[in-house]
């Protein structure tokens, strides 16, 4: 298991050692202690997703108030996707920049992006399937969106006509969100994270 900082700190790309036979193939796709050896604490496990989606759905860009946010660790286990990861973090040096990595059920890589960043994705194929481990439980009261297709995000989604839900659809650019007061803090996510390696 090998694990790659993104150009968002925090955010990393994590790639497995896929162990195969004629039988088929084995492999460790989550390590509590590998992770925590990275990131400098443990991923507190509250819930565990599974969304499916046809070729062109894009979903996000979602995120939590931070406290207590949502850290995520996700998977694709069929299909694939491009899975992009947002800073949201108001006074982070890379705020407003996005990544993007294609997950996939050959090379099976996996994401994890801390508490305070955006997280979407488009599926590249009918049926992917993606798998996420949280943090948090979900909080309707905490959890937010952004405008997936928002210019001043210039995400370079991989859909012809990208296929968005209501939510969505109605959620606010970077810029409003960003004026309304909901983006969550740079320093808050920081000192959030300290607490957590001090826990």
């Amino acid at each position: 298991m090998k694990f790659r900082e993104l150009g968002i700190k925090g955010a990393y790309e994590i790639v497995p050692q896929q162990h195969g036979d004629p039988r088929g193939m084995f492999m460790e796709w989550y390590r509590f202690d590998r992770l925590a050896e990275v990131v400098g604490h443990p991923l507190n496990l509250a819930q565990a997703n599974l969304s499916v989606s046809e070729r062109g759905v894009v979903r996000g860009i979602h995120f939590a108030d931070v406290p207590p946010g949502q850290a995520k660790y996700v998977t694709c286990v069929r299909g694939a996707v491009l899975d992009v990861v947002v800073d949201l973090r108001v006074g982070s040096p890379t705020f407003g920049h996005w990544e993007g990595v294609r997950l996939d059920d050959v090379d099976r890589r996996a994401v994890y992006l801390p508490e305070g960043l955006g997280h979407g994705f488009c599926a590249l194929s009918d049926g992917a399937t993606l798998s996420y481990l949280c943090s948090a439980t979900y909080n309707p009261a905490g959890e937010h969106a952004l405008h997936p297709l928002d210019p001043g995000l210039g995400i370079d989604w991989p859909a012809e006509v990208p296929l968005l839900s209501s939510r969505d659809e109605a959620a606010p650019s970077l810029a409003d969100a960003l004026a309304s007061g909901l983006l969550p803090r740079y320093d808050a996510c920081l000192e959030f994270t300290e607490s957590l390696r001090e826990g």
